[in-house]
């Protein structure tokens, strides 16, 4: 796909970071991509971004392509992460924000929404579940089987051995191995990823997201002072053959959302905005634009 964003450096929070941009005036769109991803998984939903007339910024998230990359898992704790997303958009300084995320961009997300309501206008989110949702399911042998890379991340040095091999090869390729759809993700496609991993201490500072989430009781500091519900709008996208999150990790998300639209998208994986972004594309213009939100149906003689 011919992709051209500008590339901007914002600094936020103490750190420099990388922004792919397109689009311009003072309605900031604010996508947070996941692991082991980069800004390019926002490809197909930049232009058409642009295009409803918002400033779309892309940023390689801490740890990600050219964004400050700190060695030491302390630079990563959730509290860091959520504060670079608070601290980009005031550096935006948007008259209002659309915040769009996936993965562990969503994590952040969830977290802003709840803690600094006050900086987003609406809220996206695309397979990642309200984080009481994902704990509460983790108690169950099913979801706890699915989240097994979560704890082998803990681990020294070997995860980045393993995901680094073939110059990053094995990095990319897990995407497209876990894509219901593998042909979306040709080699030119996954060379940003592969690139993206194999930058010197590119892999650790990824992984270091995983490892900083485990110690200092990270999220129960996060909910100490109870769970807010969150009144910010909200669009809720689920590919339902996510390897790594079952459906069931959604159940129960209308308690803590008030103004929750979600729709479950039937035999698509976690890579949902790449996978099939044209449905993913009709269902946020249809929201942004007040009109019913299409539910999805798989095109004739697709199986997965």
């Amino acid at each position: 796909m011919n992709w051209n964003p500008t590339i901007i450096r914002v600094a936020a929070n103490g750190i420099n970071f990388e922004v792919a941009t397109m689009g311009s005036g003072d309605r900031l769109a604010l996508c947070l991509h996941g692991f082991p991803e980069h800004a390019y998984s926002w490809r197909y939903q930049m232009p058409m971004l642009a295009r409803l007339g918002y400033r779309v910024w892309a940023p390689n998230l801490r740890g990600y392509g050219n964004t400050d990359s700190p060695p030491e898992v302390s630079a990563y704790k959730p509290r860091t992460l959520v504060e670079d997303v608070a601290a980009l958009i005031k550096a935006a300084n948007p008259s209002e924000t659309l915040l769009l995320a996936h993965d562990w961009g969503a994590a952040l997300a969830w977290l802003l929404a709840m803690e600094q309501p006050q900086l987003i206008n609406r809220l996206m989110i695309l397979n990642l579940p309200h984080p009481v949702c994902f704990v509460r399911e983790l108690s169950h042998l099913r979801q706890l089987s699915k989240s097994w890379y979560m704890f082998f991340f803990q681990l020294p040095w070997l995860p980045e051995f393993l995901l680094g091999r073939r110059q990053g090869r094995a990095t990319s390729e897990l995407i497209r191995k876990t894509s219901s759809e593998p042909a979306r993700f040709p080699d030119e496609e996954l060379e940003f990823y592969r690139a993206n991993a194999a930058r010197p201490g590119g892999l650790r500072a990824m992984i270091n997201w995983y490892r900083a989430l485990f110690r200092g009781q990270q999220a129960r500091r996060f909910f100490s002072r109870g769970i807010p519900v969150i009144h910010v709008p909200t669009l809720f996208l689920w590919g339902d053959s996510d390897i790594a999150l079952s459906l069931r990790t959604t159940r129960g998300t209308e308690k803590y959302v008030s103004d929750l639209t979600f729709r479950v998208l039937p035999g698509v994986s976690h890579w949902i905005q790449q996978e099939v972004p044209e449905a993913v594309n009709e269902m946020i213009e249809a929201w942004l634009t007040g009109k019913p939100v299409p539910e999805y149906s798989r095109p004739a003689g697709v199986s997965h």
